[in-house]
């Protein structure tokens, strides 16, 4: 998988700019705030169709315009593939648009187009941070992967807000519009608890093997998926079966709390150096490792469960890094066709990279 061109008008401190990015590893150096995130967000962009910085898609508009754009060609296992977002201001709020091959779609059918695989500062917050992180990490994995994922995260979000505000409603619950919702919830619950379960399976034992050859085994790293919902088998009947019983077990509780406490909204992921919290006991170099090797193993499920490698973005990670993390990680993911990593300076140990400078929003081969 490789972009070979990209296209911003008017994102972020962009006014325009024409990239054709190189096979392999490129490297963006410039001094702060000129631009070297909002490059990488970009591309970003044009795989998820979302901002790994902000939730206000208004900001992605350069200052005085109302539209903003991200355009990009890439050569994907299936072809030539062309992908759009537009960001529009209207006095209703913002509007995203996608296309891909000059044609309109919708955000699912875009999503998943072209693969990628972040890690910015942010992401060394997966293991002491809220829950709410983790979820959203895999999330943003499986949904790139499975288009089936995202049509059923987003079933499930949707009935979860209907029965939400049904609980939060001054009248008593209608029951027969609240057994609809829990049947949504269970259908389409069940689907995101299996894949999240398989998916962190094959985290667990990449972060591993990963983690052990960075430590020379000395340290165990465990990752383990913790469902709100315990089962036992992952199964379709047995993850359904255990998630009706609980919505009944905890029912009145619910109605007494006005909210929603069953299901994978409250899902977990569970990161132990040998046995032990790494949240709770873990240094912060541990910790660091620990999400490295996450981030690696992203990267290699990915590319082993869909044939294809993934972008690669770092934003500004290497320098948060000492020298030998830095280069454990460009080896672990030595297969990468192609990468984009930012830096304030030339980190060592880089070797056969495409050097580009960015200066004011300016990029320019160095």
């Amino acid at each position: 998988m490789l972009l070979s061109t990209l296209h911003l008008s008017n994102m972020r401190n962009y006014a325009q700019l024409e990239l054709e990015p190189a096979a392999g590893l490129n490297l963006f150096v410039g001094r702060n705030a000129q631009g070297k995130s909002n490059l990488l967000e970009a591309i970003s962009l044009l795989g998820t169709g979302k901002s790994f910085r902000t939730s206000r898609e208004k900001d992605l508009i350069r200052d005085g315009f109302e539209i903003a754009s991200i355009s990009g060609e890439a050569h994907v296992r299936a072809g030539t593939v062309r992908l759009g977002c537009t960001v529009t201001a209207t006095p209703r709020g913002t509007r995203k648009m996608y296309a891909v091959n000059g044609r309109g779609v919708r955000y699912a059918k875009f999503l998943g187009s072209l693969r990628v695989v972040t890690f910015v500062p942010a992401d060394l917050q997966l293991v002491s941070g809220a829950p709410a992180g983790r979820r959203s990490f895999l999330n943003s994995a499986l949904a790139q992967e499975q288009k089936t994922y995202y049509h059923e995260l987003a079933r499930y979000q949707k009935a979860l807000m209907q029965k939400s505000a049904l609980l939060r409603g001054d009248a008593e619950p209608d029951a027969d519009l609240l057994a609809i919702y829990n049947e949504t919830l269970v259908e389409a619950g069940t689907e995101l608890m299996l894949a999240r379960d398989q998916i962190v399976r094959a985290l667990s034992e990449s972060a591993a093997m990963v983690h052990a050859g960075w430590t020379g085994g000395a340290e165990r790293l465990q990752i383990a998926y913790v469902p709100n919902v315990p089962f036992e088998v992952p199964a379709q009947d047995a993850i359904a079966g255990a998630f009706a019983a609980k919505l009944r077990a905890l029912a009145q509780q619910e109605r007494a709390r006005r909210t929603t406490l069953v299901g994978p909204h409250r899902d977990d992921v569970d990161l132990q150096l040998d046995g032990h919290s790494l949240a709770a006991y873990g240094s912060q170099g541990q910790q660091r490792t620990a999400v490295l090797a996450l981030k690696v193993a992203e990267y290699s499920v990915m590319l082993e469960r869909s044939g294809e490698a993934p972008l690669l973005l770092l934003d500004d990670v290497l320098s948060e890094l000492d020298p030998g993390r830095a280069q454990a990680f460009l080896s672990g993911v030595g297969g990468f066709e192609q990468a984009f990593i930012t830096a304030t300076h030339l980190p060592e140990g880089l070797s056969q990279a495409r050097v580009w400078s960015i200066d004011a929003a300016q990029v320019r081969p160095a």
